[in-house]
């Protein structure tokens, strides 16, 4: 298996795992009630290319933001691997009742592919930290075109796997049912804690060596 094959499987089952469409279907159908089809189909078009937008905002540049805090990128990855642990813990146990960021559903003009479901259910603090990690890796790598195409097509095919979860999503709830959905999201939850703590390792031994207190692997 190539480098750049590897970077995308690992790319697109985090994202996956992370944005977790399964999670959304309640939200996105309470929205949408009593709409038909097509506009399910409509607002999971503009919901998941408004994501989609934003991850490759973040892949672009990504770099630039870290460059004007200052900010190393064994830092990054540190800080988004806690991320991912969180959210992981979050997804595994028992969900609160979470209706912060869900707005009115009465309200007719309100922008609902924006927010809440590109920003943040699909495009949150996980799914950035992610970009920004991969990013920290494609910029290391001599080989940085490949990786950068590997990890694009990883957020291609990961936001369009979450837009067919969203435009079918009343025949997979009839399909799944709230217990299936609840044990699809404690299983997600405990593979991103695990993909979580391996950012978090690979990033305190990328800043021991920056540091000059470990040799280079």
């Amino acid at each position: 298996m190539t480098k750049e094959w590897a970077l995308f499987l690992s790319t697109f089952a985090t994202l996956l795992a992370i944005i977790n469409p399964f999670e959304a279907l309640p939200i996105f159908l309470m929205l949408l009630e009593g709409k038909d089809l097509s506009e399910h189909r409509r607002v999971a078009a503009r919901a998941t290319l408004y994501a989609t937008l934003l991850l490759f905002f973040f892949l672009i540049f990504g770099s630039l933001i870290m460059q004007l805090f200052g900010v190393p990128l064994s830092m990054v990855r540190i800080v988004g691997g806690i991320i991912l642990v969180k959210i992981g813990f979050e997804l595994f146990s028992p969900s609160p009742n979470g209706g912060s960021i869900i707005p009115d559903a009465s309200s007719k003009t309100a922008n609902f592919a924006f927010v809440p479901l590109a920003l943040p259910i699909m495009c949150g603090p996980g799914a950035i930290a992610t970009v920004l990690g991969m990013q920290s890796e494609i910029k290391e790598a001599p080989e940085h075109i490949g990786r950068f195409a590997a990890t694009s097509l990883a957020i291609l095919c990961a936001m369009f796997v979450t837009y067919l979860c969203l435009a079918y999503a009343g025949k997979l709830v009839d399909k799944l049912g709230p217990m299936g959905i609840d044990a699809t999201t404690r299983i997600v939850g405990f593979f991103v804690s695990a993909m979580g703590v391996g950012l978090v390792f690979n990033g305190v031994l990328q800043g021991l060596h920056e540091h000059g207190l470990i040799a280079p692997p």
